[in-house]
């Protein structure tokens, strides 16, 4: 099957239905008034885990208003269609039931998935940026919790996002290529992946991650979608490339074992439990079910 050109379609961990609203991240005064006002909503967001409600199918964020926040650093998210504020706030869960995006991201609306991936990648930053890499002084949290400003030396620093390509390597016989990495359980599958290098286009980095990890040649790599990945801060860009070789020379240090597969192989082999494929919220899973041609039952 050639897949065709296009987007792969809405990916659950790039939906929005908020206005990130930049311009008011350094506006005191709105930020006050948004803060007093009673219809703002806020999330709780610790380690990457905030407290939902789940429903039947399908699960909700736990919001509150400002009055009922607990005390720390405070993110603005955005403001909706209708003129509320959301922020989320870092901070000790309260009690109920808590979740983060591998668990939640599949079950909340586009305006709860957006929030989340947002405030999840955001809190993952400041955690590992308090501190000033020219000279080591503690940074101050200043734009909303979009910039951190050095009080020794005045330099800004912006949350960053490491681009990583992800691809689906298809045959001549149309057959894809999984792997699993060393760390892995035996059995847990996906498709390649890796990050780009400095001063690497996003093409060359398909051709040189799936030749170093799996010693195969590909060409012709052709962009199918990107979805936001907060483990801790990547942006997952994903492709389709063609291989012009299939012998599978696996480095091991990066994989422990690879194949290439039919549909029929696969289907076959998810059905046994031989094989457990990535989770639905996965740009992984989109891509392999893309080239399978519908929805696959099971996950990790």
């Amino acid at each position: 099957m050639e897949i065709s050109e296009g987007l792969l379609g809405p990916l659950l961990l790039a939906r929005s239905a908020i206005d990130r609203s930049a311009a008011l991240r350094g506006d005191g005064e709105w930020l006050e008034r948004a803060w007093a006002d009673e219809k703002t909503r806020v999330l709780i967001v610790n380690d990457g885990q905030t407290l939902i409600r789940r429903f039947s199918e399908d699960a909700a964020l736990v919001l509150m208003s400002p009055l009922e926040a607990p005390e720390g650093p405070r993110y603005l998210l955005g403001v909706d269609a209708d003129g509320v504020p959301y922020f989320a706030v870092k901070a000790p869960l309260p009690p109920g039931e808590a979740a983060g995006l591998r668990q939640a991201g599949a079950l909340l609306d586009d305006r709860d998935a957006g929030l989340l991936v947002y405030a999840v990648a955001l809190e993952a930053w400041h955690d590992t940026h308090e501190f000033c890499p020219r000279c080591g002084s503690r940074t101050d949290i200043t734009a909303s919790g979009h910039m951190r400003i050095c009080p020794k030396d005045g330099s800004q620093h912006f949350p960053r996002v490491d681009p990583a390509v992800i691809m689906l390597v298809l045959d001549d016989d149309d057959r894809v290529l999984l792997a699993r990495g060393p760390e892995w359980p035996e059995g847990r599958m996906s498709v390649l992946a890796g990050f780009v290098e400095p001063g690497e286009s996003l093409e060359h980095a398909v051709m040189r991650e799936v030749l170093e990890e799996v010693g195969v040649t590909v060409t012709a790599p052709r962009y199918m979608g990107s979805q936001p990945w907060p483990f801790p801060r990547s942006l997952m860009l994903g492709f389709v490339a063609r291989a012009t070789t299939t012998e599978l020379r696996p480095d091991r240090e990066e994989i422990a074992e690879a194949r290439w597969l039919s549909r029929a192989e696969l289907a076959a082999q998810v059905e046994s439990g031989e094989l457990a494929l990535p989770g639905q919220v996965s740009i992984a899973r989109r891509l392999i079910e893309t080239w399978y041609g519908s929805a696959i039952p099971g996950e990790w």
